[in-house]
């Protein structure tokens, strides 16, 4: 027989499982019957809640989610008798509860009914991901219009690293993000990035070719890897000083961590960029780089929008310390 507790107010148990301080779940409760006598708890509980995966139940059990006859059990391989209550609180995965809207602060560059181009900032996760499955701009993007909830990844058509800062593109109906995703995919959005590099770059001027997979000696990173996909950087030396360099950027590419591989097989990693051997200085303790100029077609009108961002204070301080200014297109 089974049993269905409506849903109770549960504190978050700061395992991930949710960001409101007070959430309801619905709890469902059954008999053991005697054909389970003897079987495991997650084989059972798979049968009772087909909608979970059993690792998931497995996870539920280990976080105290699930009671026999009343009492906390936190053995997924508990072996079950005939006669039993067993219970089981239906706190759904953390991936399947990312996408929803959270209220942010999101600051507007240009903006039209069509598209939103933003300022992100630095340490911001830009979609859901394992270990990141809220506060990110998706959650913020759904709470600032309706409409992107109807969109894939609420009309996000590009990605910057987590703590890479500057000016991103997003679409706010279907025909616009189709429309820009078309143009990335064509290579006419111009994207242009500041970034500190360690060691004085020989050469005013050159462009890295080089494909770029999944490092095999780590999933953390990216490398030029033979067979990987085709990426180009277009680099420019803006100044030296004290064994760093500012330089300008252009992607003809849009891996990922391009810039950011491409310099450092160089030898050349960005300020402070410690997945690819950058140390911090000039105060900064993320990687020193900025997307600070998009150029795009508008997805309707075709006509050319420019938006520039100026960088946020812990950028522009190392930058000025080396370059002296800002740059000028």
């Amino acid at each position: 027989m089974e049993y269905r507790v409506p849903p109770q107010a549960d504190p978050d148990d700061g395992a991930g499982l949710g960001d409101d301080p007070v959430e309801a779940f619905e709890t469902r409760a059954s008999t053991v019957m005697p054909g389970e006598h003897g079987q495991r708890m997650d084989k059972v509980l798979a049968a009772r809640v087909p909608e979970f995966s059993r690792t998931w139940l497995q996870t539920l059990v280990e976080r105290g989610h699930v009671q026999v006859d009343g009492v906390v059990a936190g053995v997924p391989s508990r072996k079950l008798r005939s006669g039993q209550l067993l219970s089981v609180r239906l706190v759904p995965t953390e991936e399947s509860r990312a996408f929803h809207p959270q209220a942010m602060p999101i600051q507007a560059l240009w903006e039209d009914e069509h598209l939103l181009v933003l300022d992100k900032p630095a340490g911001l996760v830009v979609h859901p991901a394992a270990g990141h499955w809220s506060g990110t701009l998706l959650n913020g993007l759904l709470a600032r219009h309706a409409d992107a909830a109807r969109l894939p990844r609420a009309g996000i058509v590009h990605r910057l690293d987590k703590d890479t800062s500057g000016v991103m593109v997003v679409g706010k109906t279907l025909e616009a993000v189709t429309a820009l995703s078309r143009a990335i995919a064509e290579r006419r959005v111009q994207r242009r990035y500041l970034a500190l590099a360690q060691g004085a770059l020989a050469e005013a001027a050159f462009s890295v070719d080089a494909p770029i997979a999944r490092d095999p000696a780590s999933r953390l990173r990216m490398a030029v890897v033979a067979g990987g996909k085709p990426a180009r950087t277009d680099v420019h030396r803006v100044a030296v000083r004290d064994g760093i360099s500012a330089v300008q950027c252009r992607l003809h590419t849009g891996r990922t961590h391009q810039i950011r591989v491409h310099l450092a097989h160089r030898g050349h990693p960005l300020v402070a960029d410690t997945l690819y051997g950058g140390r911090p200085a000039l105060g900064l303790q993320r990687q020193a780089l900025h997307a600070w100029r998009l150029v795009l077609p508008h997805p309707v009108t075709e006509a050319e929008v420019a938006v520039e961002c100026l960088p946020p204070p812990d950028f522009s301080a190392g930058w000025l310390a080396v370059a002296g200014r800002m740059p000028l297109e």
